[in-house]
């Protein structure tokens, strides 16, 4: 049975959302728009070819990482945002599998 991590739901709180635009909407909002953008530079860093651009960038995507990051960990805070505890058989199926995949590679 799969045992979730979350920080405990403020007291308070309605149990049943109503369609208002409210503080958990607004944050999942940001934090799947700083995900959105960390994926971009990301790309955007892979097809760069301009040194000085590419070092703005990096920067900008590191700050934007932090940003992510800041965000989950106060939703976490909040009991807004939970997490599967992955289980010992669970962690190491995921790395026999990464295992695995990099016996595909080539050896130089």
């Amino acid at each position: 049975m799969a045992v979730e991590l979350a920080m405990p739901k403020p007291t308070g709180e309605p149990k049943v959302k109503g369609p208002e635009f409210n503080d958990l909407d607004r944050i999942t909002d940001i934090l799947s728009t700083e995900k959105h953008l960390t994926n971009n530079y990301s790309v955007g860093l892979n097809e760069m070819q301009n040194p000085k651009l590419r070092k703005v960038i990096q920067e900008v995507l590191k700050n934007t990482q932090d940003s992510q990051a800041e965000i989950f960990d106060q939703m976490f805070k909040k009991g807004w945002y939970k997490m599967k505890v992955a289980d010992k058989q669970e962690v190491e199926a995921a790395k026999t599998q990464f295992t695995n995949y990099s016996t595909q590679f080539p050896q130089f």
